[in-house]
């Protein structure tokens, strides 16, 4: 027996609404919300990952048109969330996801807004810092920024991120600046390029550069003035570049006069008067009018008499027994004693045979002591004084008549402090003569023919001084 069939149908799927106000809510929260409660999870992972993306995007480049697009994104979701979920059309209400929604994207913006007013507490800080040069206080404050700030406030962090740059910068210039001060010139050139570097790349922070200017220039004079000497040279030299750091050579003007003497003095502690010399003449040169510069003339004039008696004492260097390079190549000490009346000591060289019999307070012990450089040749036959007869021994018939001569000397006398010559003559010394019994040598192995003809007379330590008197007693 057939039955009849029944058609089962299946009930038809309800309609789902949703709560247009909540789910824009939700999105406004940037995380997502809306599309959870609608059950839209390949929106809210597809546009979540958008979200990080841009986020992700912010914290890296920190600009202004990213946290507009980040606003833009916002504004879409809301919008898109809203039109998704029916838009004025659903008239939907379900207070328990407009509540949820509501808490949590009130909860994301008040995280926001709080974060945005600590970092612009902490701009607020940096500014003043930046404005006072405290690089220190400056780098204090923006220690306390995390990522959310960064997410909350990119600008700002990136702005700070500016000022963290120019204090490490400034931070290294005043090292290098440090080192400076001990002469190292390498590391004032580094110095003033980093400080110029923030200047030029670094706009806002004028001021820290001034305060770490300030400091090394303040630290100005070092305690080694040839070190500041060599510091205040370089800032000389170097080109003006229209900026703060021109202030450099008011420094120049406060230091270097001192520096410079300071640092001849040491050299002429160290008998380097050619550069003391020089150290000194800069005084006047570079500083006219400067109160040191008396000190620093004088002692231009001790050092150039320093050069001249170092030069005098190297020309007169050798053995007393004979003549040294002065003779042929005087020069001057100024600081010498002018030649005047009474016993003008001298240096006296060669011919010791003669010179050793003149008394010794006619002598100098260095040229520093002495008004006279004498110099004394070998001795010459010079004017006859009387011949006697002697006996010849190849003919005692016929004796040998010897003519007895004074002893010539050839002498040039210098006088020390202009270097000229002030006596340039022989000295004739007298002494006894036609003794009964004449001593004469011969050559070995010749025949004795008896005396030669010309001789000289037999000088007394007397006599010797009464020849050279002249020359040393005025």
């Amino acid at each position: 027996m057939d039955h009849p069939t029944q058609a089962v149908l299946e009930p038809a799927p309800v309609a789902r609404s949703h709560d247009s106000l909540a789910v824009a809510l939700g999105n406004a929260s940037l995380l997502g919300v809306g599309y959870v409660m609608m059950g839209r999870r390949k929106l809210f992972v597809v546009t979540g990952l958008v979200t990080i993306a841009l986020v992700v995007l912010l914290v890296s480049v920190r600009s202004v048109w990213v946290e507009v697009l980040l606003l833009v994104w916002w504004a879409a979701l809301i919008a898109h969330g809203w039109s998704v979920a029916g838009g004025r059309g659903q008239r939907v209400v379900v207070r328990r996801q407009r509540l949820i929604a509501l808490g949590i994207t009130v909860a994301v913006l008040l995280a926001v807004a709080l974060l945005r007013f600590d970092a612009a507490r902490i701009e607020r800080t940096v500014t003043e810092a930046r404005q006072s040069g405290d690089c220190a206080r400056a780098v204090t404050a923006l220690d306390g920024l995390w990522l959310g700030h960064r997410v909350a406030d990119a600008p700002m962090t990136a702005r700070g991120g500016t000022t963290i740059e120019a204090c490490q910068r400034l931070r290294m210039a005043k090292d290098k600046l440090s080192a400076a001060v001990t002469g190292d010139i390498e590391a004032l050139k580094a110095g003033f390029a980093g400080l110029a570097a923030v200047l030029a790349q670094l706009p806002g922070h004028e001021r820290m550069v001034e305060v770490v200017l300030d400091g090394f220039l303040g630290g100005l004079p070092a305690k080694n003035p040839c070190h500041t000497v060599e510091v205040t040279d370089w800032l000389r030299q170097r080109q003006a570049s229209n900026n703060a750091l021109d202030r450099s050579v008011a420094v120049i003007a406060r230091t270097a006069p001192a520096a410079l003497v300071g640092c001849a003095d040491t050299f002429m502690g160290a008998k380097d008067w050619q550069k003391a010399r020089a150290l000194y003449q800069r005084v006047p040169d570079q500083f006219p009018g400067h109160e040191l510069t008396a000190k620093a003339q004088e002692g231009v004039k001790q050092a150039t008499l320093a050069i001249e008696l170092a030069t005098v004492r190297g020309l007169l260097r050798g053995s007393t027994s004979t003549e040294p390079a002065y003779c042929s190549r005087p020069a001057r000490y100024s600081g010498a004693a002018a030649q005047g009346a009474g016993t003008n000591r001298a240096l006296i060289y060669g011919n010791e045979e003669y010179t050793s019999k003149l008394p010794a307070e006619w002598r100098a012990t260095d040229a520093a002591d002495a008004v006279l450089v004498v110099c004394v040749g070998a001795k010459e036959f010079g004017t006859p004084v009387r011949t006697c007869p002697y006996q010849n021994k190849l003919s005692r018939q016929f004796p040998t008549n010897v003519t007895f001569h004074k002893i010539a000397i050839p002498v040039k006398v210098y006088e020390l402090r202009t270097g000229n010559v002030v006596a340039d003559t022989k000295v004739e010394i007298d002494g006894a003569s036609c003794p009964k019994v004449l001593t004469y040598s011969r050559p070995s192995g010749l025949i004795d023919i008896g005396p030669p003809s010309k001789v000289y007379v037999t000088a007394s330590d007397d006599d010797v001084r009464g020849g050279f008197s002249s020359l040393i007693n005025r």
